[in-house]
């Protein structure tokens, strides 16, 4: 058994909750760089639908639900981190509200529109070609906050708003 990593909550509902990490070779957003992403997306977001794309153990959409949004829709295409997004949403007590779906976010396809779509994808592996899916689901009024390991990426059908550097992260804001 691998041990488990743990992030806490910062805000919201859920603040101060402890949620499990998928642990060994992930690297989970930290807590200064979550807190940079929500401020960059407005910290408000009662009533509004949530992609968390590379979901891992669902932090960022978990955040999103402790801070007010309407449902989250997580994508991850691991299993075993599928599983944790799931016991990570009975240990804040959240029944209602999400989605899960266990699919690579190059192929994942819906038909709902999300005013804000958080990406954290694996820096290792890191590759335009699955953000650029997301466009499609992004709102016109909605913004996609990308978490990347070197400079902004130009994302076609998007600019570029805004980019924050922390250590190794940097943050960028992209819209219509």
């Amino acid at each position: 058994m691998r041990a488990q990593n743990f992030v806490r909550v910062t805000a919201g509902a859920f603040k101060g909750a402890k949620l499990k990490t998928p642990g060994a070779g992930t690297h989970p957003m930290g807590e200064r760089e979550r807190i940079a992403l929500f401020n960059m997306a407005g910290n408000n977001l009662t009533g509004k639908f949530v992609l968390d794309a590379y979901a891992g153990g669902g932090t960022l959409g978990i955040e999103a639900l402790s801070r007010g949004a309407e449902e989250v829709y997580f994508v991850e295409k691991s299993p075993r981190a599928v599983k944790l997004i799931n016991d990570n949403l009975k240990s804040v007590k959240c029944v209602a509200g999400y989605d899960i779906a266990t699919d690579d976010v190059a192929h994942y396809s819906t038909n709902r529109k999300f005013q804000l779509i958080v990406a954290d994808p694996p820096y290792d592996k890191f590759a335009v070609d699955g953000v650029v899916n997301l466009v499609s689901f992004l709102s016109d009024d909605g913004v996609l906050i990308l978490s990347h390991p070197e400079s902004a990426p130009e994302i076609p059908g998007l600019r570029l708003l805004k980019t924050h550097q922390y250590a190794a992260a940097h943050l960028s804001a992209y819209a219509k």
